[in-house]
Order: C-alpha cells, then structure tokens, then sequence
C-alpha cells in the first residue's frame, strides 16, 4: 500500500519495551522477551524495506503513553483505582517514569516526518517529566478523585495476585514481571529528538481524559 501511494518518508512507532523488556537471557517473562524481540526483528525488516525501496525511514520509540482514555497504561491503574479503591505496590516503587501524552506521540510524528534532520534515524521519546512509579500513581489517585492508598505486597503474593487477575480478559497482558519493573529506572535521553524535530513534550498533567 505505501508502495501505491508513492510514500517518500514513513514515521513508524515502536516502543521503548524494546529495551525495558529484556530481549535476552535477563528476561524474566517469556511473553515480554517474545515482545522485545518481536519489536528490535520489526524495526530491522521496516528498515531493510524502506531502504530497498529508497523510502526515509523513521523510528519513534515512545515511553509509557497515557491519555484519552483508550491506552493499557494508566487507564488500566484508574479503573483498578476506582473498583478497588487501593493499588498494590512491591517495595517503595521507587523506579523512575517519564509517562507521555498520545498526542505528543502524534505531534512528534508529524514534526519527524517533516524534518530533513530526521531522516534515517531514531528516537526514543518521553514525556516531559521524571516521577517515580509511586508518585505516578498517586497522580491517578488524585486524578479520579480518590485518596492514595496503598499496599505493599511482597514479589511471591504479586505473583499469585496476577495469576488471578489474569483470569480475566481486561488484565490478561498483566505479568509479574510488571512488579518488578516498579522499582527499576525506565528512563531515555531524548535530546536528539529536541535537536532534530523540536519535540517538546508537556509535563504529566493530563492523566485520565476517561
């Protein structure tokens, strides 16, 4: 189809899950380290393509997104939020998190697919704030109006909590693996993406648009 249409330039999205998610023997999820590999093979074959067809390639590869209420993100963390009226957590949750907007997702494609500088590169992109996974999630809680509240749990109860939860078609993406991450850094430098395109995303303020 790209080809009939005569595309000169193509901005694909990805994901930083390329990295966060282990694609190697540290993986502690079978599925997650199916789905990082899956990304870094599709990256390469959407490269080898464009570049065999002499179209511009471009990589985005956004953090955690959020916003209008249709993501598997924070939506997710809003409506447990409001049924359970809690959120369990291992350990302090300390890792930090640079949550993005969907529509700065869409902004920076737009301005990437414009951008001579851009061309045959990639780039990680993040919103415009570093916060804790606790903290993230307390801006939730206060999003939906409810109270923080919330309970430690320790990494074997996560993972027959999950076990549970997956039962149920809504959270069946859900590992264990996912608690583990809340206390480890996910975090990307973008600059060259500021340098490039201008991407200048806003700060984690629009949370829940649902």
């Amino acid at each position: 189809m790209l080809q009939a249409y005569g595309a000169r330039r193509v901005v694909a999205i990805s994901s930083t899950s390329r990295f966060t998610k282990y694609a190697g023997s540290e993986a502690t999820d079978a599925a997650e380290n199916a789905l990082a590999k899956q990304l870094e093979e599709g990256e390469e074959r959407f490269k080898a393509w464009a570049t065999a067809q002499g179209v511009e390639w471009v990589i985005l590869r956004p953090t955690l997104i959020y916003g209008l209420g249709q993501d598997k993100n924070l939506s997710e963390i809003a409506r447990f939020i409001r049924r359970f009226g809690f959120f369990p957590l291992l350990g302090e949750a300390k890792g930090l998190r640079q949550p993005i907007h969907v529509e700065d997702v869409a902004g920076a494609s737009i301005a990437a697919l414009n951008s001579a500088a851009a061309a045959g590169r990639e780039y990680n992109i993040a919103g415009g704030e570093t916060l804790t996974y606790k903290e993230m999630v307390t801006r939730v809680f206060l999003a939906v109006n409810r109270q923080p509240r919330f309970i430690a749990f320790p990494l074997m109860v996560f993972r027959l909590g999950v076990g549970v939860m997956r039962i149920f078609p809504r959270y069946k993406h859900w590992s264990p693996a996912m608690a583990e991450r809340m206390n480890r850094d996910l975090v990307f430098d973008q600059a060259n993406a500021v340098r490039d395109f201008g991407f200048i995303p806003r700060p984690f303020t629009q949370i829940c648009d649902n």
